[in-house]
């Protein structure tokens, strides 16, 4: 060993056995010093997913945490028309729990949530998310990552031809298991759709890379085209892009975070026994970026 080599870093990631995500071993996120964040930074940008176990960490915690990525983005009122979390509104609660009369006690519930990315509805979409697992059910509830910077690479030179360009609606009025929000209306011509138009392609600001930006397939519509064509080219792509290939999972244990990159993945959730119990707290940080 010579006397110009760097330093060890107390603190390591250690790649999932798939195309994104990684574990970051020794890191306390309620003791991290300026080497310890850029290096939680810099492998977010790498993964996409990163997953930090064993973490104790209190609502405040969580998001001294979260702000240091950015400023936070509050969850909107839950879709009963109250606030989710009654003593922090910046953080979102993700339970199946319900009060003495039937409420629930946040979002999300026990149901399957289907492929997605979070709020892509906005102009400047939420760039990334915290989730903190408090209580975890015994089976079920694990969540799934695709990297859509891989599924854009995979695409034939036809397909990306095609798509260049393009423009597709993101849904506002539902969340991610398919229930309509506070406020909003259905609506039976997908054309009608409310919500921001993104290009279906995205170029990342820094590195000029590419990758598929979605959002969420019910109620998408690509601009323009026929009706037909528009939920063709949205069916071709949603099955090419959540492809095993490009996924990763994550069995949850009590004490995971798990951050992502909203601008670059889509996850999921497989539905769980409502017998259990699943508490979990998450930060969403504010996006800067107007996706073109």
């Amino acid at each position: 060993m010579t006397g110009n080599s760097e330093p060890q870093l107390p603190f390591t990631a250690v790649p999932f056995d798939a195309c994104l995500g990684a574990d970051v071993e020794g890191i306390d996120i309620t003791a991290m010093d300026d080497t310890a964040f850029q290096f939680l930074a810099e492998a977010l940008d790498t993964y996409h997913v990163i997953r930090l176990r064993g973490q104790k960490v209190s609502d405040p915690d969580l998001i001294s945490f979260a702000s240091k990525f950015g400023d936070l983005d509050p969850p909107g009122p839950s879709p009963y028309g109250r606030p989710i979390h009654p003593t922090h509104p910046e953080l979102n609660v993700i339970t199946n729990l319900k009060d003495e009369g039937g409420i629930p006690l946040g979002n999300l519930a026990n149901a399957e949530a289907v492929w997605h990315a979070d709020i892509t509805c906005r102009a400047k979409p939420p760039k990334a998310s915290a989730l903190y697992a408090i209580e975890v059910p015994p089976e079920g509830g694990d969540t799934y990552f695709a990297d859509m910077f891989a599924a854009y690479d995979a695409l034939d030179d036809a397909i990306k031809q095609r798509i260049e360009g393009l423009k597709a609606i993101h849904d506002e009025a539902h969340n991610s298991v398919g229930m309509l929000r506070h406020g909003f209306e259905e609506v039976t011509d997908v054309r009608d759709t409310p919500g921001a138009r993104h290009p279906l392609v995205r170029k990342h600001p820094k590195t000029g890379a590419k990758s598929l930006f979605l959002g969420r397939r019910p109620y998408s519509y690509i601009v323009g085209l026929d009706l037909d064509e528009s939920e063709d080219l949205l069916d071709e792509l949603w099955a090419h892009a959540t492809q095993p290939q490009f996924t990763c999972g994550v069995q949850w244990r009590p004490g995971d975070l798990v951050m992502w990159d909203n601008l670059a993945v889509l996850h999921r959730r497989d539905s769980f026994d409502d017998s259990y119990r699943r508490v979990m707290h998450r930060a969403q940080i504010k996006g800067t970026e107007a996706i073109a």
